[in-house]
């Protein structure tokens, strides 16, 4: 008996940890890519894959847009590494909430002549959902 309980413990601890992996992203989030640390991983809404095919969430890595990481409170048009619109380096925005929810509804009216060729996420609550996803990262 004392042999068939050790011999069980390994698979025990083993089934303890199914269904918890903290890396996993829960129900409604977009599946992980390369360029985010785990936690981001986890908590990345699902509206986010819209963003991804352009935008990376790693300092300094930037894809057809810039690098997102840090963008809550940054200036506009500041990444260094990133060849900018002049609208958008002229434009004197500084990234908080309110003008994050303005530029992801329709980013050319808030800057006319981005370079950004996105149409505008137009669900509020997918938005707000975002916006506070990237306050994080």
């Amino acid at each position: 008996m004392r042999r068939l309980v050790v011999a069980a413990l390994p698979l025990a601890f083993a089934l303890a940890g199914c269904g918890s992996e903290p890396d996993a992203p829960p129900p409604g989030a977009s599946a992980p890519s390369g360029d985010a640390t785990p936690a981001q991983v986890a908590v990345r809404p699902a509206a986010f894959a819209q963003c991804a095919s352009c935008h990376a969430v790693v300092p300094g890595k930037n894809g057809i847009g810039p690098s997102l990481a840090g963008v809550v409170g940054a200036k506009s048009g500041q990444e260094p590494s990133f060849a900018y619109s002049t609208a958008m380096r002229q434009s004197g925005l500084v990234w908080d909430e309110a003008t994050l929810d303005a530029y992801l509804k329709d980013p050319r009216a808030v800057v006319p002549g981005t370079k950004m060729a996105y149409a505008g996420l137009t669900d509020d609550a997918a938005r707000a959902e975002l916006i506070a996803w990237l306050g994080t990262i």
